[in-house]
């Protein structure tokens, strides 16, 4: 079986194809500037050289349609046919309290979707419009919509309920969702398999540190906590994103600068974090450079990151009354030796020691970085969502046949 797998955004789309009898990634590659005369398709097949086209793509039912045609292309296609595609898997990022596993889109779940396009302006729409986009290209084909807050469904209501009037909950789902669970869910597995121990006898925290960063409390396989929260503002801090501050902050600046809701928006979402800090970029990799040359406002911003970073696996250490594993994933958390190495140096009352050699080795595969004395084991592990889309996609089309 052949699964594709998407992302859409509002202006992009991101795809994967995988042979799912050996789980082999077969092309890859991205759509940009959907809705330009001068969009670019980037087609990576895994047999050649990648390929870049620039032409006007104006929707995403275009977009899909040129990505097909590539994924078919005599000289860089992967596949002879579309036929050869058994099932398409989407990344939803908002499910709520309405799918807490992966479905089959039908159109009950097109309507639960679109329902919760409150809750996720930004990405639920345009993942709608991924969807719709297949079903204008390959009208037969079954699709699964793979949901980044289902894993975080298993959560408590002590962790999942803010302490504000629950006639919010209740009237509009204000509550914390997580996301980034698909990420959560594929590393928490693989270390357990790496350290080799059933998941379900660990206490394993993730963290997934990339531009949007976020950590999960993984209680024997499952998700008791996660730090963003109804939208991904909450949390740890980001590239361009705030993370965790006083409420009250919000009235006063908008008061004080005379802001309406959209600019505040705009400002903690994409104006704020290592960028607002540092006042030059949103990259950790110049955030550290600058910090080793000895760039004020770029020392500042790592190590504002590093603390807030530090004290929520501190706390959730805490509420899981102990840690079995730390795992780092995404582009930060598997690329930035320094990073590592600053989180876990004051980690030490957990037991942490990590082994700076080990710590720089660079590799696509799992690794522990931790020394043979930790009592913590502290891992490096690759993400990859995308074949965990297609797994589910793959099991649950499997399933209904």
């Amino acid at each position: 079986m052949k699964v594709l797998v998407i992302n859409a955004g509002s202006s992009s789309l991101k795809y994967q194809i995988y042979d799912m009898t050996t789980e082999t990634a077969l092309a890859a590659g991205r759509v940009e500037r959907i809705g330009m005369d001068s969009s670019i398709l980037v087609h990576e097949p895994h047999h050649t050289d990648e390929v870049t086209e620039v032409s006007e793509i104006l929707e995403h039912t275009t977009a899909v349609r040129k990505v097909l045609d590539k994924l078919t292309d005599p000289q860089v296609g992967v596949i002879k046919s579309t036929t050869e595609i058994d099932a398409v898997g989407h990344r939803v990022v908002q499910g709520g309290d309405l799918f807490k596993e992966s479905v089959i889109v039908d159109a009950q779940v097109k309507a639960g979707i679109t329902s919760l396009f409150d809750l996720a302006p930004l990405h639920n729409p345009a993942h709608m419009m991924g969807i719709r986009a297949v079903e204008a290209n390959m009208p037969n084909i079954p699709q699964v919509a793979v949901f980044d807050t289902a894993f975080h469904s298993t959560m408590p209501e002590k962790a999942y309920m803010y302490a504000i009037p629950k006639v919010l909950y209740k009237k509009h789902k204000v509550r914390r969702y997580g996301f980034h669970g698909t990420s959560h869910d594929y590393v928490s597995k693989v270390t357990a398999e790496t350290i080799g121990r059933p998941v379900e006898d660990l206490k394993i925290i993730t963290c997934h540190i990339g531009n949007g960063a976020s950590l999960t409390a993984v209680d024997g396989g499952i998700s008791v906590d996660t730090s963003m929260g109804m939208t991904p503002l909450e949390g740890l801090m980001m590239g361009t994103r705030s993370g965790d501050l006083d409420p009250a902050i919000v009235p006063f600046v908008m008061m004080k600068e005379d802001l309406t809701v959209n600019e505040v928006n705009s400002m903690l979402n994409k104006h704020s974090g290592l960028l607002a800090i540092s006042g030059s970029s949103s990259d950790m990799r110049e955030i550290t450079d600058g910090m080793e040359q000895g760039e004020p406002n770029a020392t500042l911003a790592f190590e504002m990151y590093v603390y807030r970073l530090r004290k929520y696996i501190g706390s959730y250490a805490a509420a899981m009354d102990g840690v079995d594993a730390i795992v780092f994933t995404a582009g930060v958390g598997e690329n930035s030796v320094v990073i590592r190495q600053h989180t876990c140096e004051k980690l030490t009352f957990l037991g942490v020691e990590i082994d700076p050699e080990l710590n720089k080795i660079r590799s696509k595969e799992p690794r522990r970085i931790s020394t043979p004395n930790s009592k913590v084991e502290v891992l490096v592990v690759p993400t990859n969502e995308e074949l965990m889309i297609a797994r589910d996609t793959y099991r649950l089309v499997t399933e209904a046949k």
